[in-house]
């Protein structure tokens, strides 16, 4: 599996990288971004893992968030994957914002013609780990998971689907209840098709009902969020949680929305989230 860097520069005594590699899971070239702390010259270190929203790509995160200081800090690394395959020549992945390219959600489809590229959930849980512990200094025992919107979604379910790979997840303004939203809904049909069990396995207030556990769960969404009603749905996940007695920390962060602001604004509160549980 030959890595090729694309860009790496010095950033808070660390690293920050993007790479490129030809995916077996997704049959295209696939970019991530890599931020090594200092900490991770002397040995391995744990391994955050960021996942994007709907249209990003791996470097969203990397520019707009204001991480890297926080990693360096707590002596934490950043792996940001993209969001989707890219150019994989599907008629129709181009053509809307929520379904396609920049909108993988983090499933392996099963209907046609999308099964044969659109398999992000074995490339994030799978390919990429093999790939990143070996060519960094990754700590395989020691990863978190976050991410944003369907990358939220993404965080909360990869967790709950693997407690023992992720000691941490958080979130921010996660798609909760993907099943009961006019995106998962597109998405879950177009990927999955129209078994609703299907989909129930990747919809976090659905793994809850089902049993899935993990630690507290920290999540910040914005009150002024323009999909908080429609979209993201939190309160259902507050409430699941709440009859299933899995702890959670739902903030509700008056004033902010869904931007990358609000975002920068409390990572480092997450990577502090993340670094407490993974270090112990």
């Amino acid at each position: 599996m030959k890595l090729e860097t694309l860009s790496e520069q010095r950033c808070f005594g660390g690293l920050q990288g993007i790479y490129r590699h030809q995916s077996d899971e997704t049959g295209t070239p696939m970019q991530f971004s890599v931020y090594a702390p200092p900490a991770a010259e002397k040995g391995p270190v744990p391994v955050v893992w960021y996942l994007s929203g709907l249209t990003c790509t791996e470097e969203n995160f990397t520019v707009k968030a204001g991480a890297q200081r926080f990693a360096a800090r707590h002596d934490v690394m950043l792996i940001a994957p993209d969001t989707s395959p890219r150019g994989a020549g599907i008629e129709g992945e181009d053509e809307s914002y929520d379904f396609g390219s920049g909108a993988g959600f983090y499933v392996d489809a099963t209907e046609t013609p999308w099964n044969k590229n659109y398999r992000m959930y074995s490339y994030i849980t799978s390919e990429l780990p093999e790939l990143i512990f070996s060519e960094f200094s990754a700590d395989r025992a020691r990863q978190g998971i976050t991410g944003h919107s369907m990358g939220g979604h993404g965080a909360l379910t990869i967790g709950l689907k693997n407690p023992e790979i992720y000691q941490s997840i958080s979130a921010f303004s996660p798609i909760c209840a993907p099943t009961e939203c006019d995106w998962g809904k597109k998405a879950f049909s177009g990927y999955l098709g129209s078994d609703t069990a299907e989909w129930a396995k990747h919809d976090a207030v659905a793994l809850i009902a089902s049993g899935s556990r993990s630690g507290e769960i920290l999540i910040d969404q914005g009150e002024a969020d323009d999909f908080l009603e429609n979209q993201l749905m939190p309160g259902r996940f507050r409430q699941v949680c709440a009859e299933a007695e899995q702890p959670v920390n739902l903030r509700m962060q008056a004033g902010y929305d869904h931007s990358y602001y609000f975002i920068a604004s409390f990572i480092e509160d997450h990577i502090s989230f993340h670094a407490k549980r993974l270090y112990g």
